[in-house]
Formats: structure tokens, sequence, C-alpha cells
């Protein structure tokens, strides 16, 4: 495709990361609130909810942690190693440790580890490409369809082997599946740039001890509060917010108030907090397919089918995730070729930003017509999630990729963790918001976060002048 030829193994070793990841997270709400006769946990089912939202949240939250061991100690090719070897500990951690001890082992050590590795997974995909390079959107779009591919088939395959086998192989497969990736990768790091080698902006020795210090703090501050009952599992996704706000409010001060940042630069930082705020709402409702969308296939879908020859068939509950990536699949070369085929006639980054957000609050709309049916057709399910992926197609990928161009060149990798706190924020939202939602309820729950959305789109596109122009060149 015209590409440069390490694309296609940055390509090939998230597609299994991917895998591993959704396919967990495909199982990962139904395993907590299932009862223990069904081989769950027994948890309360909006708890639950609010768990997988916190630790959805939680892999992008960790992503500063990953953008700093990037930027100042390891250099992003060697944190991205690193990183990819404790989340295969953390899905055997979920496969072979029982109840909730093997739950909290498994989700600390694969969130930690996802979130070093979003942080430098797209930023060595951005050093394959020049800052004005015509392919750079492109690139970026064929490597987001490595992503769906490993999205598509994690939850087909772990869903089918939870509900015939039970949760722990499931959890056995995203570890098989993550370890194949990570050999794959071992093979295959040597064709990186030399750039992606080297550390950034080197800590001084001098100031080890102060920063060794900061995190034996924080783990303790969390230690404690955790033992005393503050945070709890009811209440992680409200406090992943607050740090997610709290992280994104210190990242852009650093950033703005830096020596090391020029006034194109600053301007650009400036230009990107519209997009933050976009970027979260999108994904308060997005992400809620792994929390809502869940529940909602668990309880008001027909996934009974009549299979010529077999007879009916239940499909497996997680199977409804995997039509995002599956249109991902489809549609993520008709979007790369369009880019490539306007070049400079494309619309402008906030533009499409906008775009996409309008498209994911209409997606919230289309539940209304179902809100009265029994048994939602599963078809229905792909409806909404085509007009999801029409406006994740028109935020995400762009979103990455402009992450990586806006960055100041002190700071490659912490404007690539801006973005995912921005995810951070949306996916924890979507565990907050989970608490709101019930079947009695679906008209004013859809009915009012597809329709603020839609407004938050609207806004975007009405200020996507100016904030292009501060983004100073940048397309």
């Amino acid at each position: 495709m015209g590409q440069p030829r390490p694309l296609a193994n940055l390509f090939s070793v998230e597609m299994w990361e991917r895998f591993s990841f959704y396919g967990m997270q495909g199982i990962l709400a139904i395993y907590m609130y299932f009862a223990a006769t069904q081989g769950g946990l027994g948890i309360d089912e909006h708890i639950a909810l609010g768990v997988v939202g916190a630790y959805g949240g939680s892999v992008y939250l960790f992503s500063i942690i990953g953008a700093l061991v990037s930027d100042r100690l390891l250099g992003p090719e060697k944190t991205l190693f690193g990183s990819a070897v404790m989340i295969m500990v953390g899905h055997i951690a979920l496969a072979l440790v029982p109840g909730v001890v093997g739950l909290m082992m498994g989700l600390l050590l694969v969130g930690v580890g996802s979130g070093g590795l979003k942080s430098t997974a797209a930023t060595l995909v951005g050093s394959l490409y020049t800052r004005d390079d015509p392919r750079r959107d492109a690139g970026f779009s064929i490597y987001y369809m490595g992503v769906n591919i490993g999205g598509l088939f994690g939850p087909l395959v772990t869903g089918l082997a939870q509900q015939t086998w039970g949760f722990h192989l499931g959890f056995g497969l995203a570890a098989i599946g993550m370890a194949i990736g990570l050999a794959q990768y071992v093979l295959t790091r040597k064709g990186l740039p030399a750039s992606v080698h080297r550390v950034p902006d080197p800590l001084p020795r001098s100031q080890y001890p102060l920063w060794g210090a900061l995190a034996a703090g924080s783990i303790a501050l969390v230690v404690v509060l955790a033992m005393t009952g503050v945070l709890n599992a009811g209440n992680l996704a409200d406090v992943v917010v607050a740090l997610s706000v709290i992280g994104a409010i210190v990242i852009f001060a650093v950033l703005l108030t830096s020596k090391k940042v020029d006034a194109d630069e600053r301007s650009r930082v400036i230009a990107f907090i519209p997009m933050f705020i976009g970027t979260s709402a999108f994904f308060a409702l997005f992400q809620q397919q792994f929390t809502v969308i869940t529940l909602y296939s668990d309880t008001r879908l027909d996934r009974v089918l009549s299979i010529p020859f077999l007879g009916d068939w239940e499909m497996p509950i997680s199977w409804a995730q995997s039509f995002n990536p599956f249109f991902i699949i489809v549609l993520a070369p008709v979007f790369a070729a369009l880019w490539t085929k306007l070049g400079t006639r494309q619309p402008v980054t906030p533009t499409k930003f906008g775009i996409g957000i309008i498209l994911m609050g209409a997606a919230f709309l289309l539940f209304l017509p179902m809100a009265s049916v029994a048994a939602v057709p599963v078809l229905w399910i792909g409806l909404i999630m085509l007009v999801a992926t029409l406006g994740e197609l028109s935020l995400s990928p762009v979103g990455l990729s402009l992450s990586t161009k806006l960055a100041p060149r002190a700071f490659p990798v912490m404007m690539m963790a801006l973005y995912n706190l921005s995810v951070a924020l949306g996916t924890a939202l979507s565990g907050s918001l989970a608490g709101f939602y019930s079947a009695d309820a679906e008209v004013a729950y859809f009915g009012t976060l597809g329709a603020v959305t839609i407004g938050i789109g609207v806004v975007m596109l009405a200020i996507s002048r100016p904030v292009h122009r501060a983004m100073r060149g940048v397309r």
C-alpha cells in the first residue's frame, strides 16, 4: 500500500495484543456479575459495570506512567517490550488464580502493562513518517485496522470458550494470544527506526531517589485508601474520572509552561484542549459497549439463532462486541483510501472530530425505537455499532495521528499520554454512567446521552476554523 515496511510488523504485534485485551474484556463484566454457579464471582451488576469502566479508564490513565518511563528512563521501544510482558503475566493470573485475588492481580498487571503499551505503540508508528507525510493518516488507519482484527477475533474466541468450557479457559486463550504477539515482536524489533531506541529526555540520575520516593508514596497511599474503604469497587469509576481530569490538567500545565516548548508548539497544545474534551465525550458513549451494552446484550437481546440442520443455538454475550471491529476491518481501508485520495482537500482534523462525535450521539438515539421491544434483534445492535464505527473512524485514528503531529519535540510520548487520558476520562465515565441505566429508563438514558453528545459535536464543528488556525500548519 505504499507504506513503510516496519508498519506491517507493528500491525501484527498490535493485532495479537488487542486479541488478548479485547478477548479478556469481552467476558470480564459477565465474569464479575454472573453467579458462582455459572462460574462467576456474583458481584452486583452495576458495581461490576463500574469496575469494568474504571479498569478500562485506568488502562489509559496508566499511560502517564508509560509516557514518563518511555520519555525519561527507557525509551519507547524498551517500554513497549516490558509492557507486553506484563500484559501476558496478567492474563495468566486471570486464567490460573481463582476468585477476587486473581481478578485483582490480573487487572492490575494488564492495566499497567496496557497503559505502557498504549503510550508507545502509536509513537513507534508515528516514527515511521515525517510530520507532513501525506501517507501518515492512511498509515494510522491501516494500523488501526490491525488493532480491530485482534478486537474482532478476541471476543469471538474467548466468548465461545467461556460459554463452552468456562471463564478461565477464555482468559487462558487471551494469555496465549499475547504470548504469540510478544514472540513476534522479539523477532521483528530490530527493523524499527533508531530513534525509538533512544531516551528522548533522560532523567538525571540525581533525581532517581525523588521519583522513586514519589512512586512508593503513591502506591502506599492507594493501599491505605483501599484498606480503609475510602477506595472501593463502588466508587472506583468516579475516582478514575477525577484522576484523569487531574492528570490532564497537570500535563497541559507542564507542556504550556515548559521552556522546551516554543510558541508554535504551545499554540498547538492549546488547540488540542477542545479536541481533548470532544474525545472524552465520544468515548463516554463508545466504551459503553463493555459496560451498558454488555448488560443489554445479556438481558435485552434475542441471541438465539436458528441454524439450518443444527437447530437453535445461543450466541455468546461477548460476540456483540465484535460488530465494531468487523466494521472497522471493512471500512478502515475505505477511509484510508478516501483521505489519501482527497489529500490536502480532506476535512481538517477538528471537522473530522465534530462529525465523529455527532455520529456517536446518533448511534445512541437508535436505541430508542427498540425501548418497547421485549427481545431486541441482534442485527439492531449491529446497526447501532455501524453508526458508532463511522464516528470512530472519523475521530479515533485521526486523533492518534494528530497527537503525534501536535506533540512538542521534547515531549513526543507525553502528548500521546494526553490523548490516552481523554480516552481514560471517557471510558471511566462509561462506568460511572452505567449506574443510571436500567431497562425501565432506556428512553431517558439513551435519549439524554445521545442528544448531549450531538450538541458537543455541533459545537466542535462551529469552532473548527479557529482551532485549525491554532494548530499552526498542522492539518
